[in-house]
């Protein structure tokens, strides 16, 4: 992309959110019979799962993330800074950034899956846990790219998506 590559994060998060309103719009208008009605302790559960990814979110991003870079607003407000600055800094490691690298997705796929009550939502939260699985394993490529051995030596440390799971050797 060049020197348009300050604009990737922009344009991807515009079109991601532009993409998503289509699918929102289009399951409200089918008929959803109830699959799932949540009984105690289930409905318990239910909310803890719900409210911690809430917590989850949240924490992730206003204590582990830039959001302005988050966004793609820092990448724009640097771009006259010499090309081969990082906008990013160092990578994070402290934190829930050192028991998972991505934990505001794993947030959005708890919380998708804690709101199943229809044979939709299960149809549509697996799309959108696909869509985030494929896009982590795209930002992924992009991290090495941009960091280099350092971002491999984290992805050997520190499991993707799934907590305390032990990511493969090197």
């Amino acid at each position: 992309m060049g020197r348009g590559y300050v604009f990737y994060r922009l344009f991807y998060v515009a079109i991601s959110s532009v993409l998503l309103f289509p699918l929102i719009k289009y399951t409200h208008r089918i008929d959803q019979g109830m699959i799932f009605v949540y009984a105690i302790p289930w409905l318990i559960i239910r909310h803890i799962v719900m409210f911690g990814s809430l917590v989850l979110f949240v924490w992730a991003f206003f204590f582990c993330y830039d959001s302005l870079s988050f966004f793609g607003i820092r990448q724009i407000l640097s771009y006259r800074k010499a090309a081969n600055s990082n906008p990013l800094g160092a990578i994070r490691r402290k934190g829930l950034l050192s028991i998972v690298r991505h934990p505001m997705y794993l947030a959005l796929i708890l919380f998708l899956w804690s709101t199943v009550f229809t044979a939709m939502d299960v149809f549509i939260d697996s799309i959108l846990t696909v869509y985030v699985i494929i896009g982590t394993k795209l930002e992924e490529k992009k991290l090495v790219l941009e960091f280099g051995q350092e971002y491999v030596k984290y992805q050997h440390e520190v499991p993707m998506l799934i907590p305390f799971l032990r990511p493969k050797a090197p």
